[in-house]
């Protein structure tokens, strides 16, 4: 059987998450649910785990492996923006730990079909929600050619954005684009060839991950969860994060900065007029990566990085 997908980090997850039983956990992305297992066999027998997840082969795979603490767990397919309606919708206010591990399964990439690898002849879909409307087909044939090229430089740091957006301008002008394998070519033969031999990355990488960020709005949902997560802790409860690019580590160090900060008026202000307080501390200052033997089981936690914060217990501030 083909392995779903690999957890990354998963012994620094259990670790500063603080899972011990009886406790409460969110896994807001569950992909393989290779964490929401780990994270089950620390809390029982007593303990509850919400699993969420916008993608529907996940929550099925999830049945499945987690089906031996099905007692224990509450399933939701949706968006990790909304915990705390599933939270509501399972008579819970407070929580003692939520989990995030951000960007693409293996099973996503390997087996759903919608056009994520650009290793592959596929439809150019590239949604983790089938349901929701807009897909990478969509964005690369009715976005202009200006649009497109600042996508692919804003969300994929591509350092040759206008080319690719310029071909891909001019090839949709003869046949739709519909494959993945065919972007894959528009986007190979934009970038020069010595700039290819210089990057260890295929050359469709940054666009097809630029691509997938605007579909499924990734930067968006993580600020807009970030701005509220701590709300629904409990004190002393964890928050862990693992990212997979610059950009997605970016926001969440801003909003644990600024948790943890508090407030933000001028430093001659006489008194504080925001009214932020500190809510948070990090619990790892320099962000964490993972070590080179789990790197050499799964290339693909190379780019990981993990980050983590406590919500503050009152009078600890």
């Amino acid at each position: 059987m083909q392995i779903y997908h690999l957890p990354v980090m998963t012994k620094e997850v259990l670790y500063y998450l603080d899972c011990k039983p009886g406790k409460i956990y969110a896994d807001c992305t569950l992909g393989g649910s290779g964490h929401a297992k780990a994270i089950c066999e620390k809390i029982m027998p007593d303990g509850l785990l919400i699993g969420i997840d916008q993608d529907k082969d996940a929550i099925e795979n999830a049945k499945n492996v987690l089906k031996t603490h099905q007692q224990n767990v509450r399933l939701f397919k949706g968006n990790f923006v909304h915990l705390s309606e599933f939270l509501s919708e399972s008579n819970i206010s407070k929580i003692d730990g939520i989990l995030l591990d951000l960007g693409i399964s293996l099973h996503q990439i390997e087996s759903s079909g919608r056009g994520f690898s650009f290793r592959r002849a596929e439809p150019l879909d590239m949604r983790m929600d089938t349901e929701s409307d807009t897909t990478a087909e969509n964005l690369v044939n009715e976005l202009d050619e200006k649009s497109l090229g600042k996508l692919f430089k804003n969300y994929g740091e591509e350092r040759w954005a206008g080319n690719v957006a310029r071909n891909i301008a001019k090839a949709r002008k003869t046949a739709r684009i519909r494959t993945s394998a065919r972007l894959s070519e528009i986007v190979s033969a934009s970038i020069p060839k010595k700039a290819q031999n210089r990057q260890k990355i295929h050359p469709a990488t940054r666009v097809f991950m630029a691509l997938r960020i605007a579909v499924n709005r990734e930067l968006e949902n993580l600020s807009l969860f970030m701005d509220g997560a701590a709300e629904l802790l409990n004190p002393g409860g964890r928050i862990c994060v693992l990212t997979f690019h610059s950009l997605e580590d970016r926001i969440v160090k801003q909003k644990f900065r600024e948790f943890e900060n508090g407030c933000i008026c001028p430093p001659g202000f006489p008194i504080c007029v925001c009214n932020k307080t500190k809510i948070l501390r990090s619990l790892n200052k320099k962000v964490l990566r993972p070590d080179q033997e789990e790197i050499l089981l799964n290339p693909m936690a190379r780019s990981t990085k993990l980050r983590a914060a406590e919500k503050l217990r009152e009078g600890h501030a």
